[in-house]
């Protein structure tokens, strides 16, 4: 019987004699790269933001914002956008966004 196992990043290992192993190591190079985002953690540190206060500024869960920082998940979507933009001028997106909740 063959054990299977899905990580964080994607990849499927099968599990032999207790150690990982991938699946198919030739599909790893055929699988387009992205461009390295900046880590979550990094960002809300320059902001000087606890995990509660970053979350709360971009009007996600606390939740989501430990599962980024942790690996356990990767902003996809409208959050990785967000996340780019932060990365570039975010005093400007924290004064987009402020500016949206006072007009909620």
């Amino acid at each position: 019987m063959q054990r299977l196992r899905l990580k964080a990043d994607g990849r499927i290992v099968e599990i032999k004699d207790g150690l990982e192993v991938p699946l198919a190591p030739s599909l790893s190079s055929m699988i387009p790269r992205r461009e390295p985002m900046p880590q979550v953690r990094q960002l809300r540190l320059r902001a000087r933001l606890t995990q509660a206060e970053f979350a709360s500024r971009l009007s996600v869960p606390i939740e989501t914002i430990r599962n980024w920082e942790q690996g356990k998940r990767m902003p996809r979507g409208p959050a990785r956008a967000l996340l780019a933009v932060i990365a570039h001028a975010p005093d400007t997106v924290f004064a987009a966004l402020a500016g949206d909740a006072a007009k909620a």
